[in-house]
C-alpha cells in the first residue's frame, strides 16, 4: 500500500491571440491584469488561458496529475492547497481518494466553504489522487470506475468563436464537413440575438443537425421561456443555463414550461447542489464540470442523475487537458452519459500541453486506454509552469 509523499501546485498560463469566445465586443475592455467582462453574461474572463495543476507523488515514486480552473485569482486556489490541504493529504493512501475528498470537505463545511475556490482546490487534488491510484493499479480511470461502457463518446462543437454571424455559420459548416453534426452557440456573443443565430445555423446546416444554445444565466424565467420558445421554431436541441444559478425555482419553471430540454450544472461542485435541482424537476440534462467537481463528486452527480432519468452531457472547456481527460475517462464508464462538450479553440490549440491520449474527430472523442487518466503534461507544459509554495 503506497502513501502520498508530496503534493505540489502549479499555475500554467498560455497566451492567446484572442480571448475565449472570440474577439472583444463593443464596450468590453481588458484591464491591466488581463481581465474583462463579457457584457452578454456579466462574467469576468481573461485575455489568455490560465489553469491550476496539482501533482501528487507517492512514496513509491508514482505520479498523478489533477487540474482545476485558474482563470480568476488562481493563487486563491493554490494557497488553499499549499497552506491548508497538503498536511491532511500527505501520508494517506491515494486509493482512498473518495474518503480523502470527504475528509477535506468536512474540514470547512460548517464554515460555509461548500463551493468556490475551496472546492476547486479539492477537485484538483481529487483528480490527482484518482490518477495516481489508477496508475499504481495498472488500470485506466475508466477501468477503476468499473470499466468502459462505450468505445467512443459523441461530442458537440461548442462556442463557434468567430466575430460575425456569417463567419460563425461558415465555421460550423466547416466542422460539418469534418463529420460533426452537433453544435452549441454562446448567447453571450450572439450579437444578432439567439433566435437569429439558431435560425441562420439551421438554414445553413440542414434539418438533421442538433443545435443547442447556452443562455449564460442571462434571463429571468419569463424571459428565458419566451427566448426558448422562439428558438424552438427553428429546432433546438437543448437550452443551457437559462436563469441565474441561484434561482432553483426559476430554473424549474423554465424546464417545466418549454418543450426543449433544459441543461445546467457547470458551476456546481457537489451532488448536494445537484440534488436540490434534481428534486425540483428543474432540468432534463445535467452538465457536470470535472474542473469544479473532481472525480468523486462527478461520479456522484452522474449516478444521482441517472437514477432520476436525467441525461448527462459533461461540460469541459478551459484548461490544459488534464480535467478534460478525467471527464472523458469517467464519461466512458458511467451510465447515462450521452455526449460531451468539445471546445476546438481550447483543446486543439492547447493539445501540445498534454501527451497523446485524446483524439476528437468525426464527431466523437476517442480516448487511449493507458493507466490513470491516460495523459500527463508534456515537457513543453512543464517548462511553462509556475510552482507555487
Amino acid at each position: 500500500m503506497s502513501r502520498v509523499a508530496k503534493v505540489e501546485s502549479f499555475i500554467l498560463t498560455v497566451a492567446r491571440d484572442e480571448p475565449y469566445l472570440g474577439a472583444l465586443r463593443s464596450g468590453e475592455e481588458v484591464n491591466e491584469k488581463g481581465y474583462f467582462v463579457r457584457k452578454g453574461n456579466k462574467t469576468v474572463y481573461l485575455n489568455r488561458d490560465r489553469t491550476v495543476l496539482v501533482r501528487v507523488v507517492t512514496d513509491s515514486g508514482a505520479v498523478g496529475w489533477g487540474e482545476t480552473y485558474g482563470l480568476a485569482a488562481p493563487r486563491a486556489t493554490t494557497e488553499i492547497i499549499t497552506d491548508l490541504l497538503i498536511d491532511f493529504i500527505v501520508g494517506r493512501d491515494p486509493a482512498e481518494a473518495a474518503g480523502i475528498h470527504d475528509d477535506l470537505y468536512d474540514l470547512m463545511r460548517v464554515r460555509g466553504y461548500t463551493g468556490g475556490f475551496y472546492l476547486d482546490a479539492l477537485a484538483a487534488v481529487d483528480i490527482a489522487l484518482w490518477d495516481v491510484s489508477a496508475r499504481e493499479a495498472g488500470k485506466s480511470l475508466a477501468e477503476q470506475l468499473g470499466g468502459r461502457l462505450r468505445k467512443t463518446l459523441p461530442c458537440y462543437v461548442s462556442g463557434l468563436p468567430k466575430p460575425t454571424l456569417g463567419e460563425r455559420v461558415e465555421y460550423a459548416k466547416d466542422w460539418q464537413t469534418k463529420g460533426f453534426n452537433t453544435f452549441k452557440i454562446a448567447g453571450a456573443v450572439a450579437d444578432d440575438g439567439n433566435v437569429e443565430e439558431v435560425s441562420a445555423l439551421r438554414a445553413a446546416l440542414g434539418p438533421d443537425v442538433l443545435i443547442a444554445c447556452d443562455l449564460h444565466w442571462a434571463f429571468t424565467p419569463e424571459g428565458a421561456i419566451a427566448e426558448i420558445e422562439a428558438m424552438e421554431e427553428h429546432g433546438l436541441w437543448f437550452a443551457e443555463a437559462p436563469v441565474q444559478p441561484e434561482d432553483i425555482k426559476g430554473l424549474a419553471k423554465v424546464a417545466q414550461s418549454v418543450r426543449t430540454p433544459v441543461g445546467a450544472g457547470e458551476e456546481w461542485r457537489t451532488v448536494h447542489e445537484a440534488r436540490l435541482r434534481f428534486d425540483a424537476d428543474a432540468l432534463q440534462i445535467v452538465q457536470p464540470e470535472m474542473g469544479h467537481t473532481g472525480i468523486t463528486e462527478f461520479v456522484r452527480i452522474c449516478k444521482a442523475a441517472h437514477a432520476q432519468g436525467i441525461a448527462i452531457i459533461p461540460h469541459a472547456t478551459i484548461g490544459a487537458g488534464i480535467f478534460l481527460a478525467a471527464s472523458l475517462q469517467a464519461g466512458l464508464a458511467l451510465e447515462g452519459v450521452i455526449g460531451h462538450e468539445y471546445q476546438p479553440s481550447i483543446f486543439d490549440r492547447n493539445s501540445g500541453l498534454i501527451t497523446r491520449g485524446i483524439e476528437c474527430r468525426d464527431g466523437v472523442y476517442r480516448v487511449a486506454d493507458g493507466p490513470g487518466i491516460g495523459i500527463e503534461p508534456t515537457p513543453n507544459a512543464l517548462s511553462q509552469m509556475e510552482k507555487i509554495g
